[in-house]
């Protein structure tokens, strides 16, 4: 049994992961994480993590989609997970980037579709902000606040995409590290 190699293919511009005896190629491709800004009135749903990364900091409900769902249904699966609510989606937020760790996240708006909510087993509790009481010192990512800030200006030009001074998704919070 061979091991994969490093290797631009015939035709490609890039190493790829090759087997060296047949030419199969393994890509490697961005993870898609799906999420929401769950509002109600002039508050947002939080969840403090339970797992690492960033365990004891503040998130929207979101996470890697699973293979078979569409982007709504993840979305909507996490906010179950992760705050044991039921959410209605209404609309696509933002959709951003983030090059330095292979990932394209795709954020909704969403409302409770059913009251209540409670910490799934990924979090350590869960409750709603108003916006002067957001804990952002403890903000777990850098594409949550981005989140939360196109959620607050209304995203006037439609879909938020990466703020302009972080494009790529390149720059982690301070602290966190790459």
């Amino acid at each position: 049994m061979s091991r994969f190699v490093r290797r631009i293919p015939e035709g490609d511009d890039r190493e790829r992961l090759m087997c060296p005896d047949c030419g199969h190629v393994a890509y490697e491709n961005p993870k898609v994480v799906v999420g929401s800004v769950v509002a109600e009135g002039d508050s947002v749903l939080l969840c403090r993590r339970a797992i690492e990364p960033r365990s004891g900091f503040w998130t929207i409900p979101a996470g890697y989609m699973e293979m078979g769902e569409t982007v709504e249904e993840g979305a909507r699966r996490e906010a179950w997970e992760e705050a044991r609510a039921r959410i209605a989606l209404e609309g696509v937020l933002a959709v951003y980037s983030i090059a330095r760790i292979g990932q394209v996240q795709v954020i909704f708006r969403a409302r409770f579709e059913e009251p209540g909510f409670e910490a799934g087993p990924e979090s350590l509790e869960v409750r709603r902000f108003a916006w002067d009481e957001i804990p952002w010192d403890d903000i777990a990512f850098p594409s949550v606040r981005w989140a939360l800030k196109a959620w607050r200006q209304g995203s006037p030009g439609g879909v938020a995409l990466n703020p302009s001074e972080d494009r790529r998704g390149v720059r982690p919070l301070p602290g966190f590290g790459a």
